[in-house]
């Protein structure tokens, strides 16, 4: 797998229960977890997709290196799929909150809206850009 040129990073107020949605229900792969001192908070995580790409997260509150935290929750993301319908279907039945049932769009994607337990909106889609 090709390294991303771009990683989307995100605030969880629960970052142990993302890893656990993220990897369980969307498919993503654990890759990096780094702990902070007292061994609760995620200060340091890294997901990989299996179709190329991946993800930093981490506890909201934790040190980012000077770096502004963005708010828990209230991100769209888009992850290019081959097949969106078998992540709504895996989504579904985990009781995820479904945006947008499977559709097609005018421009030949494949898409699915679904949000993760925080509010994050993830498109995951068939389009890998132009």
């Amino acid at each position: 797998m090709n390294s991303p040129g771009v990683w989307p990073c995100l605030t969880y107020a629960d970052a142990d229960a993302a890893r656990r949605f993220l990897t369980e229900v969307f498919g993503f792969a654990e890759a990096l977890t780094v702990r902070g001192e007292d061994g609760t908070a995620i200060v340091h995580a890294e997901l990989t997709w299996p179709e190329g790409g991946g993800l930093m997260y981490g506890s909201a509150g934790t040190p980012s290196g000077g770096v502004p935290e963005p708010p828990a929750g209230g991100q769209w993301l888009y992850v290019v799929t081959a097949d969106p319908d078998a992540v709504h279907e895996r989504a579904v039945a985990a009781g995820a909150t479904v945006v947008h049932a499977p559709y097609d769009t005018d421009y030949g994607s494949r898409n699915v809206g679904l949000a993760d337990p925080e509010g994050n909106v993830w498109t995951f889609g068939t389009y890998r850009g132009a």
